[in-house]
């Protein structure tokens, strides 16, 4: 079995431990994600896949990460040095998901990827780099969604910034036409109403 491909993804602050993300693909047929280079006090390493280990809350049986100090369901207060130890004292936190099951496979792996890591180094100063590691696009940026509020009548009261009035937006079909009323401080600010019954008292614009 042969390593048929490695891509790297740098990550932007050289004073992080954490190096980089990479995938490798096995033979062109098998893929493994999420490999991390990590700096460490004798060098860079590779760090298999992992996932957190949990424990269940003796109150309500909700599963926590293992560092939590209080139960994510019922709050409960949690004993913090509860990880299992391994033979040198460390607290066992995580489990590798993808791991080689002898040192001359991980010797491999790793002799691979940072020689990889070495090349997209200099790949990444060069004009019109593309980094080729594909992240699912979990580096974009989410959009906010516009706050809304629905009445009892079925009226929608929208608050698009940075629009100074208040709209409101009737879904009855028992309304002819909305109603304009001007602000007497202002004859910039206006609140358009259109009038149904059934709205609470106090109606008004909570922002999330």
């Amino acid at each position: 079995m042969e390593i048929t491909e490695v891509r790297i993804k740098l990550m932007d602050d050289p004073n992080e431990r954490l190096l980089g993300f990479c995938s490798i693909t096995f033979d062109g047929w098998f893929v493994i994600r999420d490999l991390k280079i990590i700096q460490g006090s004798k060098g860079a390493f590779v760090a298999m896949p992992s996932r957190k280990l949990t424990d269940r809350c003796p109150r309500c049986g909700t599963k926590n990460h293992l560092r939590a100090h209080f139960c994510n369901e019922c709050g409960v207060e949690l004993e913090e040095d509860r990880a299992i130890k391994d033979g040198d004292g460390r607290a066992k936190l995580y489990a590798d998901i993808a791991h080689p099951i002898n040192s001359s496979c991980r010797d491999a792996i790793q002799r691979r990827v940072l020689e990889s890591w070495e090349k997209e180094k200099i790949l990444a100063k060069q004009p019109g780099y593309i980094c080729t590691y594909d992240d699912y696009g979990e580096d974009r940026i989410a959009k906010l969604k516009t706050p809304t509020k629905t009445t009892r009548s079925g009226a929608m009261l929208r608050f698009d910034a940075p629009s100074v009035g208040v709209n409101i937006e009737s879904a009855s079909s028992d309304v002819n036409r909305p109603h304009h009323l001007d602000a007497p401080a202002s004859p910039r600010v206006t609140a358009e109403h259109t009038w149904e019954s059934g709205f609470d008292e106090g109606f008004g614009i909570g922002v999330r």
